[in-house]
This record gives structure tokens, C-alpha cells and sequence, in this order.
């Protein structure tokens, strides 16, 4: 099964995509999509086209996106619920079932402890993806966002999961 993973976010959105066979899991690619500056409605669209490409590009049978979490900027948590949406939709349009993950769940399902730091992440995700070289913390995250995926999801009967930490 090949696993598109993508951690959310406006200016920067990581992706990754991996392939789990059983509980083997290999590296197919990763990187990121950028907005850029401008407006928001366009910044949004470039990000449903980059999408869109790496979904056409890799063609995933399943994906899996981190939930949003909400912090003290109301306005940065809208614009990655924004984000996060747009996402949701490209992967909705294209007809590929989605998995949804707390980020303490992916923590904990790769580290080991829910509040692990991103070079922590970046650090296992290289270890349990030999000769993976993430193109930044963000596709390194989005990648351990699939792998979570290949140990919790995989049934392709659920069309929207949702999984707490």
C-alpha cells in the first residue's frame, strides 16, 4: 500500500509518501509545497495545485493528515485549519481514503513519547526509513505522519479515521 503522509501548514506543507508491505515500510519520496506571499485565497490555491501534482505524481492508495492543534494565536490556528482543509479537499477530490492523527499520537507511534522534539522525529524517521533524506522538518514529519498511518490505518473501507492521542 503506498502511504501519502502530509503535515499542514500555510506557508510550508510537508509531504512524504512511503510504501508499507506488511511491517516493512520503504521511502518512495518526500518534500514540500510552498504558498508564498500574496493573498490568502491564492496562497491556498498554489497549495491545492502543488498538492494535487504530488497526489497525480505518486498516486497514493490511502493518505493521512495531522489533526490541527489549537494554540494562543487564534488567527495562525485558522490559517492552518485553512491549510489543513485545503488538503483534505484535494485529497477528498481524488477519491483516496484519509486517516487523521493527533500530533502526540504520531509522536508516540515513532519516538516513543508523545512530546518529542522534531530532530527526535527527523532521527527516527531516518532510522526506520534507510536512505531517506527528508527535504526539511516538515516532509520529515509528514513522513512519520504515514508511517503512523501504515501501523494504525490500512482499511480501505474507512474513509475518514480519526485517531486520539
Amino acid at each position: 500500500m503506498r502511504i501519502l503522509g502530509i503535515d499542514p501548514g500555510l506557508r510550508t506543507m510537508g509531504w512524504g509518501v512511503i510504501e508499507s508491505n506488511g511491517s516493512r515500510l520503504s521511502h518512495i519520496a518526500n518534500g514540500h509545497c510552498t504558498s508564498g506571499t500574496g493573498e490568502l485565497a491564492e496562497r491556498l490555491l498554489s497549495l491545492h495545485e502543488q498538492l494535487t501534482d504530488v497526489v497525480a505524481r505518486y498516486t497514493p492508495d490511502e493518505a493521512a493528515i495531522e489533526q490541527t492543534f489549537v494554540n494562543k494565536d487564534g488567527a495562525g490556528t485558522l490559517k492552518l485549519g485553512q491549510a489543513r482543509g485545503v488538503a483534505l479537499l484535494t485529497l477528498a477530490q481524488a477519491g483516496i481514503p484519509i486517516g487523521e492523527y493527533a500530533p502526540n499520537k504520531v509522536k508516540k507511534t515513532i519516538v516513543g513519547a508523545g512530546h518529542a522534539d522534531k530532530q527526535q522525529v527527523l532521527y527516527m524517521v531516518k532510522l526506520q526509513l534507510p536512505g531517506c533524506e527528508p527535504a526539511g522538518p516538515d516532509a520529515a514529519d509528514a513522513l512519520a505522519i504515514a508511517m503512523c498511518h501504515a501501523h494504525y490505518g490500512g482499511k480501505n473501507d474507512v474513509r475518514l479515521r480519526e485517531v486520539r492521542a
